[in-house]
């Protein structure tokens, strides 16, 4: 059976390829966005979470045990301060190879008029993490407005707060 779409077609099986590789790419960005918020935590409180060890028991427990655990422990094993699994050399090709794929996923659901938003949202923290700058200065000035949050700028350093009119 073939999917027709905007001139293009794809296979069924194809078709389940593809929806497989990009539910594992949002899995493995959603278990970097978790460990690095807890290895954050743990920095922030000084908890003391050893990141190889949370993988490691995670994997034998009775709810998770994705295979995805034993390749996080050995990046966490490999580079204890990982500031992020997209950064290692465990899942480093992999993550750009399989994101390829998550963007053909999601341009599939557009143009059939599918709902992605996780799928979507998984692949703009993506690429939000791998930019160097982000078009963020609106929701910064805004903060800084409604709350004297406070903002940092690119062209000099420290901390500022504007009195907004």
């Amino acid at each position: 059976m073939n999917l027709q779409t905007a001139g293009a077609s794809i296979d069924q099986n194809e078709l389940i390829d593809l929806m497989e590789d990009a539910l594992y790419f949002a899995f493995l960005v959603t278990y970097s966005q978790g460990m690095s918020m807890m290895a954050e935590a743990s920095k922030e409180y000084q908890y003391g979470l050893n990141m190889e060890e949370i993988s490691k028991i995670w994997r034998g427990g009775c709810i998770i045990r994705a295979n995805l655990l034993e390749l996080m422990r050995q990046a966490y094993s490999k580079q204890p301060d990982l500031k992020s699994l997209f950064l290692s050399e465990v899942f480093k090709d992999l993550i750009l190879d399989l994101q390829k794929r998550m963007r053909l996923a999601v341009k599939l659901g557009i143009d059939y008029g599918i709902p992605m938003m996780t799928f979507a949202a998984s692949l703009s923290y993506f690429d939000a993490n791998r930019s160097g700058r982000l078009p963020l200065n609106l929701v910064q000035a805004q903060r800084d407005l409604f709350g004297s949050h406070t903002y940092e700028r690119v062209d000099r350093e420290g901390v500022f707060h504007s009195e907004w009119e």
